[in-house]
């Protein structure tokens, strides 16, 4: 297990920020790209969360020689027949902000009536060995996509977002709360059960 190290394969703060908060495995120390030399980009062009998931973390385990943990998970409306689904980050094209990704989820949603507003994040996780396999883990969280922005924290679609039987969009809830509730947090929980026992599967592992 690469001496107890796994790379998470993400430059993004927010999602590292999140993975670091939620990966608490004895025998494992967690690094992330921006300690690495620059890496070639990962196209994420599959079908699914997983399919980038897995692209992400082979990629990067191959480059580095260490395990590596990627993530790919994005919103799903159900009155937009899924979208903006796999291209959430890039819903109003390359390079675009939350700012504007979430903009043209209002415009798109604007005629949309209340009882049709329902939509969920899913959030895909997969954990590559170099030269090994892949294994994945999937984390759901379903709620409404609001009429207009709540709360200044998270990301991404956060301030939109209302899990069912909660008052707080993801934007308005502290740390905890989201990570409690979250499909990313749904999803860590599961992939640290998974490195869990791969540590205890490797004696020789180890910080």
């Amino acid at each position: 297990m690469g001496e107890g190290r796994i790379i998470l394969a993400t430059r993004n703060r927010h999602k590292i920020d999140e993975l670091l908060r939620l990966l608490n495995v004895p025998g494992l120390v967690f690094e992330d790209l921006r300690t690495r030399p620059p890496l070639p980009e990962v196209e994420e062009d599959g079908d699914s969360y997983e399919e980038n998931a897995i692209k992400k973390a082979r990629a990067v385990a191959e480059a580095t020689g260490l395990p590596a943990l990627a993530d790919d998970s994005g919103l799903e409306v159900d009155a937009l027949g899924g979208a903006p689904g796999v291209r959430s980050a890039r819903y109003a094209g390359e390079g675009a902000s939350d700012a504007l990704n979430r903009a043209k989820l209002l415009q798109a949603m604007a005629a949309v009536p209340d009882e049709r507003r329902t939509a969920r994040f899913r959030c895909a996780i997969a954990i590559a060995i170099p030269g090994g396999s892949a294994m994945t883990v999937e984390g759901v969280c379903e709620g409404v996509i609001l009429r207009e922005e709540r709360g200044t924290g998270g990301f991404g679609y956060d301030p939109l977002f209302l899990p069912y039987g909660e008052r707080e969009t993801f934007a308005e809830m502290s740390d905890a709360q989201k990570d409690s509730l979250s499909h990313r947090g749904v999803a860590v929980r599961r992939a640290a059960e998974v490195l869990s026992g791969l540590v205890l599967d490797t004696p020789s592992s180890g910080p």
